[in-house]
């Protein structure tokens, strides 16, 4: 899946000390409810077994062919939220000097019509700490409503005691 400008691709262990480059920034990892990496063993660590899950993708950058995001679904077995079997969970990150280029709305479109055209899911979800509207505005504009309901994701490694908004997006 791509854009002129991004290609989304399975995570590879060679890009551990990108990812580390990027998600051992105290910016970058708290705002989507995980610590920064703390060295790139963990970001292997993390690439292995959380990365390289089925719905993960890398967000590679074409001009540098460097991953500088992440972005994915989980299915209801695996999702922050309590959805159904044919319902998904969104989610994303992006390194933050590409922050505020539109990149994350380019790669949650892509996720979106592959969850509903590919996997055939009914309905996404998607949740952001209020304190980072950013990521809000990337799911509004890819369609996704605010539902007015707020949770708790006890899942998450930092940020479970804080409230999420929660998102939807229904297949047309």
């Amino acid at each position: 899946m791509e854009t002129e400008r991004i290609l989304l691709r399975p995570w590879l262990e060679d890009d551990a000390e990108s990812l580390y480059r990027y998600a051992s920034d105290p910016e970058v990892g708290p705002r989507a409810g995980w610590p920064p990496h703390q060295c790139v063993a963990e970001s292997l660590e993390i690439i292995r077994t959380i990365f390289g899950s089925e719905g993960m993708w890398a967000i590679e950058w074409k001009a540098t062919c460097e991953p500088i995001g992440c972005v994915g679904y989980l299915p209801d077995a695996h999702s922050n939220l309590r959805i159904a079997a044919n319902e998904a969970e969104v989610g994303y990150w992006i390194a933050r000097p590409y922050w505020d280029r539109g990149i994350c709305t380019e790669a949650l479109r892509l996720v979106v019509d592959h969850c509903f055209n590919v996997k055939r899911f009914d309905t996404l979800w998607g949740d952001y700490f209020p304190e980072n509207p950013a990521s809000g505005r990337v799911m509004e504009k890819c369609g996704f409503i605010d539902t007015g309901r707020k949770t708790l994701c006890p899942n998450l490694e930092l940020g479970s005691d804080r409230p999420v908004t929660i998102m939807k997006l229904e297949r047309q």
